[in-house]
């Protein structure tokens, strides 16, 4: 399982560089659900199938949710249906598909190695009852940091998103009195 656990990561971190170095919102999203069924298979390789299995269902199932709400809210017209052909294009789901199909590859072998060292996925239960004891057990302080740390980028993205109603009010009115002193040496050169 050790082979599974890093070709994971290895695809966990390409996948990540490429959600933080596109442009595209779409292909970002699916670079980001790539990484996510790579940390999936990261828990799995490490013997953590309910993270693994909640990380499949909670994150890469709620973030393509969202997503989809969000583009059916938007509606925004024929420029956007014409943009989303583009996005359907084979050349935007290469990556992604190639990504996934290592993927399964690994889990397909790590689900069908049989050795007597216990490495391969013996599909053993783990009740919710004992992650939560493993998670605010020995991993309190490191699960609490991960909280602080997500509360932290809430914050930031909630002041980086509002709006500042008051600059915003300031720039129109000054963009208003140049247009009034524009328009009046305009009337008084004619």
């Amino acid at each position: 399982m050790e082979f599974a656990f890093y070709i994971s990561a290895a695809i966990a971190i390409l996948a990540t560089l490429r959600v933080i170095s596109h442009t595209n919102p779409v292909h970002a999203l699916l670079y980001l659900i790539v990484s996510l069924l790579a940390i999936s298979g990261v828990f799995f390789s490490l013997g953590a199938y309910f993270a693994g299995a909640l990380e499949i269902i909670v994150y890469a199932g709620a973030i393509m949710v969202l997503f989809v709400f969000v583009v059916m809210m938007l509606n925004l017209g024929n420029s956007v249906a014409e943009q989303e052909r583009e996005w359907l294009k084979p050349s935007v789901w290469i990556g992604p598909a190639l990504l996934c199909f290592v993927l399964l590859i690994i889990l397909w072998v790590a689900i069908l190695s049989v050795s007597g060292s216990g490495s391969a996925i013996t599909g053993e239960m783990v009740d919710a009852k004992r992650v939560g004891i493993s998670l605010f057990g020995p991993y309190v302080l490191a699960v609490e940091l991960a909280s602080m740390l997500l509360l932290a980028g809430i914050v930031v993205a909630y002041h980086l998103g509002r709006e500042n109603k008051s600059a915003d009010a300031q720039s129109n009115k000054e963009s208003a009195k140049d247009s009034t002193k524009d328009s009046s040496r305009a009337e008084e050169q004619a």
